[in-house]
């Protein structure tokens, strides 16, 4: 065989050895590529599940806080409602215990201390939940009515409009009414009254009793109003 012949032989085998050991070390390579590929989304499919169960369970605390406090606030309404103020108050401790930004305790905590003549620590338990929920209605009205039973008329008037700013509600047209009752200011109350018993026509039977309305109470259209 010629001498360059077998050159070219040896070389041809030489190169073809070395292509098949670099299609083989590449396959090898991808092979590895591929395992580790199929191991990152296994791991990351892994992390993505235990992260969902993660914040599913998260959600399912969070929930069951919610109604534990709901149900700790509905209690402390109830004895609110019933002038059971300090059992109120320990309820609305415990809800706040189990949820630090519990808005709605704070409030009846509040109006609670305020019942009780405890007037600037409930003041301080209201301004608490405004400052959670700044639009938070009820607390806007009890904010009012903590500033009648304080005798500071003015602020009361002022918080009483700011309630009505974000709830059209009955009972802050009759804390005003009791005001300017209570100051002779008849076409006020009249005007006030009146809207309130437009959405609560029950109110008439309790502005019949109410004290604040002594003042007015023989005008003939303070009678005219509750006759309707």
């Amino acid at each position: 065989m010629d001498k360059k012949l077998k050159i070219k032989l040896v070389i041809f085998i030489i190169l073809s050895a070395v292509g098949v050991f670099l299609i083989a070390y590449t396959g090898v390579e991808n092979n590895i590529k591929l395992k580790q590929i199929e191991e990152n989304q296994t791991s990351q499919i892994k992390s993505l599940k235990e992260e969902k169960e993660k914040q599913i369970q998260i959600q399912q605390e969070e929930k069951e806080k919610e109604n534990k406090t709901k149900s700790i606030n509905q209690a402390a309404l109830s004895n609110l409602y019933n002038k059971k103020y300090e059992q109120a108050i320990k309820l609305c401790e415990d809800a706040i215990e189990e949820d630090s930004k519990d808005y709605e305790a704070y409030n009846i905590k509040g109006i609670s201390l305020c019942y009780l003549k405890q007037f600037k620590q409930g003041m301080e338990m209201i301004d608490k939940s405004l400052a959670i929920r700044p639009d938070f209605g009820f607390a806007r009205f009890n904010k009012a009515l903590g500033y009648e039973l304080w005798g500071e008329y003015d602020k009361a008037l002022e918080w009483y409009d700011k309630a009505l700013q974000v709830e059209n509600y009955e009972w802050s047209y009759y804390g005003k009414a009791c005001i300017y009752a209570k100051r002779g200011d008849l076409d006020n109350t009249i005007a006030n009254l009146s809207k309130a018993i437009e959405l609560n026509p029950k109110i008439k039977d309790k502005a019949s009793e109410d004290a604040y309305f002594n003042i007015v109470r023989e005008n003939k259209k303070f009678n005219e109003l509750l006759s309707k």
